[in-house]
């Protein structure tokens, strides 16, 4: 039932793929269930297992894709992309399987390949955005998907806005009157109105989860690594990245610790995760680090994942309380200057690309670029240096000139 007067928590549970993040998003999840909250733990991944780790048998689960209850105010949702589409944009995929059979695929092949990557996340992302708007739930645990599929999640709601603002409107009208001109010329089928239509109304219902992404008194992600070199090397880029795009990390959770007093083998494998989780206290200070050691079985069932959770939070520690809290981003104006700081751990200047479009400023770290809508008085400024103070990127801008404003006045 819906929550009346309380802001949802929504914490993210990213990380590569195999480090133990679908077991910990479950066991933060039947904690805080056991501890009153009316809870869901949402799988993100399309290679979903988080009700394996519930042990639930098959066919138990709403192949809707709707929450299914597991325990005591605790449900579970792996979302059904093909249910979804069914919801939202069915016009969008029978004009793309119909493009594809057009091509020479067989029908059912075409009906799979039309699922376009990138519909996954648009589909959690409706269903955030809903649960966030209706209360349903005091916290949300996302089971994210790895680290790259993870980012195309968080920057979705960027490049959809950008696309409605920038081509949507243009594109329609276009189609609108060169379609009846453009079906003389060619046997290709082309996107009538209801494609277009099913676009729009996806979209109203994004409206405004950018917005619960980046508030980081509601959405924090936490970081789940293993204490090995390629694992944690993939921690640091996501912890770089979640930031680029305005996410707050507030903890990073070492899973899988061996032991102290190996020996043999095992000796030389403990002592090797040592050194990796002191390097990555380096990685990572001064966000907090949770160390969870390896487990003789597998966690199974809501009864195992809540003792798991218990060890994990302790007697003391609420799970959805926030564990650290450094702004992300920050627009600062006053004594002549105009600043803005980016919060970008672990890139180095060479590494960054800054350019200015109009009111956006373009930052680019990697393959992964973010726009950044600039308040009005930054829009009229040029970006004039950059330079790093730890791990902030300080962007310097010159003042708009007073034939900056007039000009844009006119």
């Amino acid at each position: 039932m819906p929550q009346e007067n309380r802001e949802p928590r929504l914490i993210l549970f990213a990380g590569k793929g195999g480090t133990g993040k679908t077991s910990l998003a479950a066991a933060t999840g039947a904690l805080c269930a056991a501890q009153g909250r009316e809870t869901l733990v949402l799988s993100l991944d399309p290679a979903h297992s988080l009700s394996d780790a519930f042990d639930l048998e098959k066919g138990l689960l709403d192949l809707s894709g709707k929450p299914v209850p597991v325990a005591p105010r605790l449900e579970i949702q792996e979302i059904n992309v093909n249910a979804a589409i069914q919801e939202y944009w069915d016009d969008v995929h029978n004009y793309i399987s119909l493009l594809f059979s057009t091509a020479g695929l067989e029908q059912v092949v075409a009906d799979e390949v039309a699922v376009l990557p990138g519909m996954e996340e648009i589909c959690a992302l409706l269903y955030i955005n809903h649960y966030v708007k209706t209360r349903a739930y005091e916290a949300l645990i996302l089971d994210c998907a790895p680290t790259a599929e993870s980012m195309r999640f968080v920057s979705l709601p960027t490049a959809l806005e950008w696309y409605m603002k920038k081509i949507f409107k243009l594109e329609r009208n276009l189609f609108r009157v060169a379609r009846p001109l453009a079906k003389r010329m060619t046997s290709l089928p082309l996107p009538d109105d209801a494609y277009f239509a099913s676009i729009e109304k996806m979209f109203s219902g994004l409206q405004g989860v950018d917005r619960v992404l980046a508030d980081p008194a509601m959405t924090t992600v936490r970081l789940v690594t293993n204490p090995e070199k390629m694992v944690l090397k993939e921690t640091q880029r996501a912890f770089m990245y979640f930031c680029l795009y305005g996410l707050s990390v507030e903890a990073v959770l070492i899973n899988r610790v061996w032991p102290a007093g190996l020996q043999g083998p095992l000796r030389n494998w403990a002592e090797s995760q040592k050194r990796y989780i002191e390097l990555a206290r380096e990685y990572f200070a001064p966000v907090p680090m949770m160390q969870i050691p390896l487990k003789e079985n597998e966690v199974l069932g809501a009864a195992a994942l809540e003792e798991l959770g218990r060890e994990l939070y302790g007697d003391d520690m609420d799970p959805l309380a926030l564990l650290h809290a450094k702004p992300p981003m920050q627009f600062i104006k006053g004594d002549g200057r105009l600043e803005a700081r980016l919060h970008l751990p672990f890139v180095q200047k060479g590494e960054v690309r800054l350019n200015k479009a109009g009111d956006e400023l373009i930052v680019q770290a990697g393959v992964f670029r973010k726009h950044v809508a600039l308040p009005h008085s930054f829009a009229l400024a040029q970006p004039q240096r950059a330079v790093f103070d730890e791990d902030y990127l300080v962007i310097h801008f010159t003042p708009p000139r007073e034939e900056d404003h007039e000009s844009a006045q006119a």
